[in-house]
């Protein structure tokens, strides 16, 4: 058993700022971690990080298998059931069969014909929203054009009426605060609020669409209901949070990090602005690679399983470090350089095996258009002042990026 390094303290804000240090730190010492603040192996190696994520001796949850009791783990507090609730019958918390059967019927809203028929829509609401920014000189450009595409896509999608849109976004952020390290009892707080608000807006909406329904999402999951496929509305609940939450959240920080690390790289961003057609595709991927969204991603070890040296029992949980695992130079060429033509990038930041990303091709759609409209119509695009980063590491995003015109 190896301790992690010193560095790695995702609750220091120069930590969170630059994580890619002590992960070099964590690949060089071994290949898993006990990490006692958070009890938690530490896994920061690519090959391992793959592995477990398609390995079936681990879980996102182990309550298919297990009771808490059985596991070794104490249940939740009774007061933070409605969060508990709302995000354990989403299916990247569930296991087989449940996770198969949610996932088959939510496919049918994200196959690529209907994904690709999303891109004129896409595009429009990225113009839309970078004309108004340029025209307004610029600002803030997270909260100007970061965070209102993809919640609209999705809200789109979804089938969410204009004048309740505002508050997905406040929802979202405090059920997403549950899922940093630790949190205390005030984001709990927030997050069993925003649960149970989110839970009684969405049932509302499913009682409106059993009435009337339409060519939407939720409509659709009814529908699926309705033809025996054994959707519950609590599923229905989940499904839609979970949809609005990934659907949005990854693409906002990807966007809002993105252009930062373009802007410290003025070479690269110089070679984009020169041949952006050419060059998009690769340098979204790159740009989720180089400084993902997503940086730990927690399963359940329900079977003893060994990780290089190390034995990890069952009942304990792993952090899969997809950060780490993004610039691990035993699987990426200069692992630490920003490449925007790295053709070969097989980055783990959309995840691997059952739980991949659904809306990784929407999320690429909706990257590329932002990134394209901002270069077409502002093409002197630079920064006000550096940013600062918010509190939490597992999410991880700027406060706001100021810039102008």
């Amino acid at each position: 058993m190896s301790s992690a390094a010193p560095a790695f303290d995702p609750w220091q804000p120069s930590f969170v700022a630059d994580p890619y240090p002590a992960y070099a730190s964590l690949r060089e010492q071994g290949r898993a971690h006990w990490f006692e603040p958070s009890r938690q192996w530490l896994i920061p190696h690519y090959e391992d990080v793959r592995a477990l994520l398609t390995d079936r001796r681990l879980g996102r949850t182990y309550l298919h298998r297990f009771t808490h009791e059985e596991f070794g783990r104490t249940a939740p507090p009774p007061e933070h059931e409605p969060f508990y609730t709302l995000n354990g019958n989403g299916m990247l918390d569930l296991e087989a069969p449940d996770h198969t059967r949610l996932r088959r019927l939510v496919s049918k809203a994200f196959t690529p014909r209907t994904v690709q028929a999303l891109v004129p829509t896409i595009r429009r609401l990225a113009s839309g929203l970078v004309e108004s920014f340029v025209a307004s000189g610029g600002g803030d450009l997270i909260a100007a054009v970061a965070e209102p595409l993809p919640v609209e896509v999705i809200a789109e999608m979804l089938g969410i009426p204009p004048a309740d849109r505002p508050a997905l976004r406040p929802w979202s952020a405090d059920i997403c605060g549950m899922f940093e390290l630790n949190p205390g009892e005030e984001t709990a707080r927030r997050a069993v609020r925003a649960s149970e608000e989110f839970s009684e807006y969405l049932r509302g909406l499913i009682a409106a669409r059993r009435e009337a329904s339409g060519e939407d999402l939720i409509s659709a999951l009814i529908a699926a209901h309705d033809e025996g496929d054994r959707l519950s509305e609590q599923e229905m609940v989940s499904t839609c949070v979970l949809l609005l939450n990934a659907g949005h959240e990854a693409t906002v920080n990807t966007t809002g990090n993105g252009w930062w690390t373009l802007f410290r790289h003025p070479e690269q961003l110089a070679r984009l602005r020169a041949a952006p057609d050419a060059l998009l595709s690769t340098a979204v991927d790159e740009l989720l690679r180089y400084d993902t969204p997503l940086q730990l991603f927690e399963r359940w070890v329900l079977e003893d399983i060994r990780v290089g040296d190390t034995l990890i029992p069952r009942g304990n949980e792993v952090a899969l470090l997809f950060g780490s695992a993004n610039r691990d130079p035993a699987r990426f060429e200069r692992p630490d350089t920003l490449d925007l033509g790295r053709a070969d990038n097989s980055h783990l930041s959309f995840g691997a095996g059952i739980h991949y990303c659904l809306g990784a091709p929407l999320a690429r759609i909706e990257l590329a258009a932002s990134f394209g409209a901002l270069l077409r119509a502002a093409p002197g695009l630079r920064l006000v002042r550096e940013p600062e980063w918010q509190p939490g590491y597992v999410i991880r995003g700027l406060t706001e990026l100021l810039v102008e015109v």
